[in-house]
Formats: structure tokens, C-alpha cells, sequence
């Protein structure tokens, strides 16, 4: 492709504009694979925008599979699967490894994932509107057992604008916790399907939700270039739970091309999806990633919380449900109360209707953004080629490795004999073992400062 023209609407982000028809126009099948785009500066000039506008919608493309870039040969388009964009397939936590009581010990520094940075949190606004929330006649009864209709009317909306998931306010069934949620849809799936696959290493909470309800578990190796699915056809279970957008805890993201593969997988298996889209909203290099749910709701049973992004003790997490299950669902958990408190879903509501959530998104991320550039730029100049760093690119933490022959457990130690508080990596793990440890580090509740002074103290600890 010599070049192409369209026209640019002047209300919306141009970049994102250019993104969209590109994505478009591949998922069509309107560019082949293998075809070479024009370049920055030829399309720059045909759209009349600058070439970091162009740029960024390339890198896009590029960091979810669309395309790929080759130094001196500029962006070439990927092979997909076409069938899986064809009309018809795209339809209308608290973690426990961290939540387990320990002897309370004072620490210098905490690098504990999850936890809210009370100064960035929007206080005054959420004073204001639970303070109105408390005045209406319905905070003062029973609500609905399902989630109230107005949070999950702004849930859908939010999804189809962020994540690109199209959902019916009716579909989505609001709860306290994510762990919570996987426990009672385990109820509902055990009967039919016998065996779950999970994650290797993967979420400790979802593993312990599936061994309630007695599921046999396999395991997909994971490593930090992304999921082997080269294990799966020769696995029995027809049911897979996944973090695509952010894997927990490696910080991968899943390309294209292994979502599509993902969704035919269970197209072919007549089985189901579970996408815990757990902390998508803070991505750093780009654009957080299209969900899983938006290919193909009929088969992904899509997971979210206000935990990481807002507020872990709000308790308020959502699930989205195919319609094949929600009735079973409802018939199930008809008679059962709600698991979440009612002002927090009505206060929510209204934060989101006000277009609160999205401003203290947009500051999160450029806030939360810092801190990770400052936790990788300190990691680089104390400890330079000791370590490896992974998952950089998003999330509220991060993992290091240490190219030494210690044991996680003597990191650890050494770290708190010195006041620092830092996390294993070896409960997420089942049988695919690393061989050199890694430790956990999470950033959001500390200030650059006390991020630069852990650091070095974990320096003089480690090396």
C-alpha cells in the first residue's frame, strides 16, 4: 500500500481515529497479511497531522498484533483468523496472598501491591455524592440481589466505551470481590464441566475458588513473553480462566492472534472463557487493550472490580455473563441477598454518571505512570544487570529477578532484617517453577522518595 486518505472528525483524538480505521480495515480483510503500510511520514502528510500522531496509532496496532514494525522496513500487517470478525461473533480481587493475617511488624518501606494512596484518592468528590446517596429513599431498603440497575447501566456503558465489550445492563451481576464472584459461578458450571485450566503462574485466589467446588485443574504455562498455547489441544477441560490484559502476575499482555485463538479454542470445545480483567485501566506504553468479551461475548465470561482502580475496601466487582448462563444464574441466586453494600452501588453510580470515574482514571494513570517510570529507573541504577525487571508496561507492580542463587525466602528476610517489606511470587506458581526467583514489588501507595530509598536499602540487602 503506496498510501491512503480518509477523512478525520475534529471531535475526537486522531490518533485513535487513524487506529480504528487501520484495525478496521485489517479485521476485514480489506489488508491482507503481509501487506506493507505507508510510512509515518507519507501518512502524516496524506491525513495532515503530525507523525507522532501517526506513530502512536502504529504503535498501537503494533503492541495488540495487528501489525509489526522492522527497523528500516517500516509496518508490515499480520495474518489473522478472519472467521472470528465475521457478522455474527461479535454480539450486542482481593488477593489472598497478600490479604493473610501476619504478625504486625513495622516496616521503612512497604512495596505492597493494591494499596491506595489516600493523598491521590478524590475524596471530596466521593464525600459529596455518598452524602447525597444517604438522602434518596432507596438507600434506605433492600436492594436488588443481582446489583442495582443503575450501576449496572453505567458499567455498560463504561465497558463498550473502554473495553469495547457490547452488554445488556441485565447481563452484568454486581458482588463484593472477584474471589467471590468465581465462587459462585464455579456453583453454577460444576455440574457441566469437571475441570478448569488455569494460569501457570496465576492468580492464588482464583486457584483456591476453583478447588472449592472440587474442579480438576491443568495448568498453561506462562512466562513473561506470554501463555504456551501450543498445551492446549492436548488438554481435556472446557473452561480456562485468564488475566489477558494484564496477566497476573507476569504483566504480560495477550496479542491478538492468541485471543483469536483463544476464542476458537472455545468455539471448537463448546466451553467458556473467564477474562478477569482485573487492573486494564493502567497501561503505560499504550492504549489499554480491547477485552476478550468484545471478539466474542457468547463465550468469555468477563470479570472487573473497583478494587485496583478505585478503592479495595468499597467491595464492588461485576461479572458479565452469556445469556446461556444468566439465566441459569438468576435461577440459582434469586433468593440470595446481595453480597455488596448498597450506598457503595448507588454512590458509584452516581461518581460514574457525574464523569468522576473517568477523570480519577485519567489522573491515576499519569500518576501511577511515575511511579513506575521512577521504580525502573531506580531498579537500573542500583542494581543494573543483577536483575530483571518484568511487566514494566502496566499494572501496579512489578517483578524483579535476581540473578543470584539465593532462595525467595532469604530475599525476603534480608529484605526485612533491613525495614523493607517486599512480596513473594512462589504462591501464583502450580508446577511451572522459575528458576531463579522473583520478588513482587508494588508502587502505588509509595512517593518517589520513598520508592528511591527502599530501592537502594534493597541493594545493600540483596547484593
Amino acid at each position: 500500500m503506496k498510501n491512503i486518505i480518509f477523512a478525520l472528525e475534529s471531535h475526537s483524538s486522531k490518533y485513535k481515529q487513524i487506529y480504528n480505521q487501520f484495525k478496521l480495515l485489517i479485521e476485514n480483510g480489506d489488508l491482507p497479511a503481509n501487506e506493507q503500510l505507508p510510512s509515518l511520514r507519507q501518512l502524516a502528510e496524506s491525513l495532515q497531522v503530525s507523525r507522532n500522531t501517526t506513530l502512536m496509532a502504529y504503535e498501537q496496532l503494533a503492541a495488540e498484533g495487528y501489525i509489526r514494525g522492522a527497523e528500516r522496513k517500516g509496518y508490515t500487517v499480520n495474518e489473522l483468523e478472519p472467521s472470528l470478525f465475521q457478522e455474527g461473533y461479535i454480539s450486542i480481587p482481593t488477593n489472598s496472598s497478600e490479604s493473610q493475617t501476619e504478625p504486625k511488624t513495622t516496616f521503612l518501606i512497604d512495596f505492597k501491591a493494591g494499596a491506595v494512596n489516600q493523598k491521590n484518592f478524590p475524596l471530596k468528590a466521593w464525600r459529596r455524592i455518598s452524602n447525597s446517596v444517604l438522602a434518596l429513599q432507596e438507600s434506605f431498603q433492600y436492594g436488588d440481589p443481582f446489583g442495582e440497575m443503575c450501576l449496572r447501566e453505567q458499567i455498560a456503558t463504561y465497558l463498550f466505551e473502554s473495553r469495547g465489550v457490547k452488554t445488556d445492563p441485565n447481563a452484568i451481576i454486581i458482588g463484593s470481590s472477584t474471589q467471590q464472584m468465581l465462587v459462585n459461578l464455579g456453583h453454577i458450571l460444576k455440574n457441566d464441566f469437571g475441570s478448569m485450566i488455569l494460569e501457570d503462574p496465576g492468580y492464588d485466589g482464583a486457584k483456591a475458588a476453583f478447588l472449592f467446588h472440587s474442579f480438576s485443574l491443568e495448568t498453561l504455562p506462562v512466562d513473561e513473553s506470554g501463555a504456551d498455547f501450543s498445551h492446549l489441544e492436548n488438554m481435556v477441560s472446557r473452561l480456562i480462566y485468564v488475566t489477558p490484559s494484564h496477566q497476573s502476575p507476569m504483566g504480560v499482555s495477550m496479542s491478538i492472534q492468541q485471543r483469536q485463538k483463544l476464542i476458537q479454542w472455545a468455539n471448537n470445545r463448546e466451553g467458556y472463557i473467564i477474562e478477569d480483567d482485573y487492573d486494564s485501566e493502567f497501561r503505560y506504553t499504550q492504549q489499554p487493550f480491547p477485552a476478550l468479551a468484545s471478539i466474542d461475548s457468547t463465550k468469555v465470561i468477563y470479570l472487573g472490580n473497583f478494587s485496583k482502580s478505585f478503592l479495595p475496601g468499597i467491595r464492588l466487582s461485576y461479572m458479565v455473563l452469556p445469556q446461556l448462563l444468566l439465566s441459569h444464574y438468576k435461577k440459582q441466586f434469586q433468593h440470595f441477598e446481595s453480597t455488596t453494600s448498597l450506598l457503595s452501588q448507588l454512590s458509584m453510580a452516581k461518581f460514574m454518571e457525574e464523569g468522576e470515574w473517568i477523570r480519577h482514571i485519567k489522573r491515576m494513570r499519569l500518576v501511577y505512570k511515575r511511579k513506575m517510570n521512577c521504580l525502573v529507573s531506580e531498579l537500573n541504577k542500583q542494581f543494573k544487570n543483577h536483575i530483571s525487571i518484568i511487566g514494566e508496561q502496566s499494572g501496579l507492580y512489578l517483578l524483579v529477578q535476581i540473578h543470584q542463587k539465593h532462595s525467595e525466602s532469604w530475599l525476603i528476610e534480608r529484605a526485612a532484617a533491613e525495614g523493607i517489606k517486599v512480596y513473594p511470587t512462589s504462591i501464583y506458581f502450580i508446577d511451572n517453577y522459575p528458576e531463579m526467583p522473583m520478588i513482587k514489588l508494588g508502587f502505588s501507595n509509595l512517593t518517589c522518595d520513598e520508592i528511591q530509598r527502599g530501592v537502594k536499602i534493597l541493594k545493600e540487602a540483596w547484593l
